[in-house]
């Protein structure tokens, strides 16, 4: 899926998409089970955020909530936060046969390895291209790590700067950030730990600047 593709910035490595479609009158039947057995795999490996986009995700409600409500027209997706959870995922995948189409988005080159690692071979591949037109006009880079997590841009740049000040002011936790941030991507493939990490060090980097002006 497009939409998940230009992500950017630190900390990709620790950043991997995953979607679950199916395709009208081929694989969509007794499809809301089917989904349920392949959410329940990709929590068993560590899946940091997921959600229905005709719902919700789990940062504002619960994970049975949201599998209580799965219909035929549900569209799951979610976001890993390391190569061995998608490589774990993909071999339960393989393993159980569901029949459902599977989507990872991340570094191609660790998800080319995941996908050997769980003896698949990757049916299609998309690839972003990069920006183009007036760049200067974007905001920084380390905004747009974060706001490119949520592939709809949900997220405002505004939002990320006010957000980014109240951690470093100690108003609020990294942890508590990264989720207000999560709360608005509505398909639950933003990253809330990628973007604690990527909050975390910019607080760091910002406190040791002033440490040094001080001196």
């Amino acid at each position: 899926m497009t939409h998940s593709l230009h992500r950017s910035g630190r900390f990709q490595e620790m950043d991997y998409v995953w979607l679950l479609y199916h395709v009208k009158g081929v694989n969509d039947q007794n499809l809301t089970e089917r989904l349920r057995q392949a959410i329940d795999m990709a929590e068993e490996a560590g899946t940091v955020n997921w959600g229905d986009v005709k719902t919700g995700t789990i940062v504002s409600l619960s994970s049975e909530e949201i599998k209580t409500k799965l219909t035929d027209k549900s569209r799951i997706r979610g976001a890993f936060s390391s190569q061995g959870q998608v490589t774990q995922f993909l071999k339960k995948m393989r393993k159980a046969d569901l029949g459902l189409c599977v989507i990872i988005a991340g570094l191609l080159d660790q998800v080319f390895q995941s996908c050997e690692d769980a003896g698949l071979k990757p049916h299609t591949v998309n690839y972003s291209l990069g920006v183009f037109g007036k760049k200067e006009l974007l905001p920084d880079n380390d905004t747009l790590a974060i706001t490119t997590m949520c592939g709809h841009h949900m997220i405002p740049d505004g939002l990320v700067t006010e957000v980014r000040k109240k951690v470093r002011k100690k108003k609020i936790s990294v942890e508590k950030a990264a989720v207000k941030l999560a709360s608005l991507c509505p398909c639950g493939i933003f990253n809330q730990e990628r973007a604690s990490r990527l909050l975390q060090l910019e607080a760091e980097a910002t406190h040791n600047e002033a440490t040094v002006e001080e001196e």
